[in-house]
């Protein structure tokens, strides 16, 4: 396996690509000056040091000392690199987060990183502060990435509609995220990864940033969803147009806002309607219908987004096609009556597999209960995860 190249920080951009330079970047003067100081004999403590000195706060407590000292608004400390260090071990060590972070790469310290204390991008990176930046997924099952060059095609249309210019060709990224797995030892749970114009400064137009950044998080999860039905309401957040809405950009404010607005109504999402008032998408999923025929019916994909899972279901559902489960698979506009009065109904995406839709608003969907159409889409997509093609399934060498 190839290995991971040396940080675009300190390259210049040739076109698509960036190549090296014997110049650091003129947008990362600082950052690049304090890198070697991490771990260095005369310098502050390693990380790993530091991280065991937190936990040992976070046993006795102080941790929540050092909290409350980080968000005190009278009486503000500066503080010294190692110092900022240290509260994030701290922070790490309180057990803030509820995820875990098993491997980081950063194309702005050109490797990858198994401390979470680490995983940080620069603040003037343009995707922090103009949401000037694209992002997609993988999943992890029992060693393998499933659907990564899929999704990794996807990433890159975005990047292109997006205008970002990329660090690393095709087989560069692809083999960065398949060593970040691998470093992860990570054998359950998602791969997330994001392409930024970069870091340089805040102003809108990315013209000063020479240097586009990828990162890539490791997040474990080791237990699958379980496809219980659940509730749905219709969205009244402004659905994204076209334009973006095709394009997995980070700037997943609506989509947010979606989620919370189904979840403060008792619901697990919100369903979007396209400007012609017909059925769009959730919040970051799919939305697929079982007619009173036995059709698999999706909305179309040219208003909202391609999922990948989506149109893998649509293949894999051809054998319930085969066997007379169903009649056929169609994808058109699907106006909400007809959504509505749907035998099942079912959410689609890589973080939910499939998940049974058995009300929407005030209507019950079908006989208000999983139906079998969805429950064997979920078999169909776990045994794919599981025991797939080499096409879906790609080993990862740990």
């Amino acid at each position: 396996m190839a290995n991971i190249p040396a940080t675009p920080a300190a390259a210049v951009a040739t076109g698509n690509r960036v190549s090296p330079s014997p110049r650091s970047s003129p947008c990362l003067p600082r950052r690049t000056a304090m890198l070697p100081s991490i771990g260095a004999a005369a310098g502050p403590p390693s990380w790993s040091s530091r991280g065991a000195a937190a936990v040992a706060r976070a046993a006795t407590g102080s941790d929540k000392a050092a909290a409350r000292t980080i968000i005190n608004p009278n009486n503000v400390p500066v503080l010294s690199f190692s110092e900022v260090a240290e509260r994030l071990d701290t922070f790490q060590a309180s057990g803030a987060r509820n995820q875990n972070y098993m491997a980081m790469y950063s194309s702005i310290f050109g490797g990858i990183t198994k401390d979470p204390s680490a995983m940080v991008i620069p603040i003037d990176d343009h995707m922090v502060h103009r949401g000037h930046g694209v992002f997609d997924t993988a999943a992890i099952m029992d060693g393998h990435l499933y659907e990564l060059e899929q999704h990794l095609d996807r990433f890159l249309r975005s990047a292109l509609m997006a205008k970002i210019p990329l660090p690393f060709d095709r087989s560069t990224i692809r083999s960065i995220l398949i060593q970040t797995v691998s470093a992860s030892n990570c054998t359950q749970g998602s791969l997330r990864y994001w392409l930024s114009v970069g870091p340089g400064d805040f102003q809108l137009s990315s013209s000063g940033c020479a240097n586009p950044a990828l990162y890539a998080v490791v997040i474990e999860s080791p237990s699958l969803q379980v496809p219980a039905g659940c509730k749905v309401v219709t969205s009244s957040i402004p659905i994204k147009s076209p334009q973006f809405a095709v394009m997995k950009s980070v700037n997943y404010l609506p989509n947010a806002l979606t989620k919370v607005e189904g979840e403060e109504n008792g619901a697990f999402t919100s369903i979007w309607l396209d400007d012609e008032g017909f059925v769009a998408e959730g919040s970051n999923m799919n939305v697929g219908f079982v007619t009173a025929d036995k059709e698999l019916l999706m909305p179309r994909f040219d208003k909202i987004l391609s999922g990948c899972t989506a149109k893998r279901v649509l293949t894999l559902a051809e054998q319930l096609v085969a066997d007379g489960r169903l009649s056929g698979i169609i994808s058109r506009n699907v106006s909400v009556q007809e959504g509505k009065s749907a035998d099942e109904m079912m959410l689609i995406g890589s973080g939910i597999l499939v998940k049974p839709v058995v009300q929407w608003d005030d209507q019950i969907i079908g006989s208000g209960q999983e139906g079998p159409i969805a429950q064997a889409l979920y078999g169909l997509i776990l045994e794919d995860m599981r025991s797939g093609p080499p096409s879906v399934r790609i080993h990862i060498p740990y």
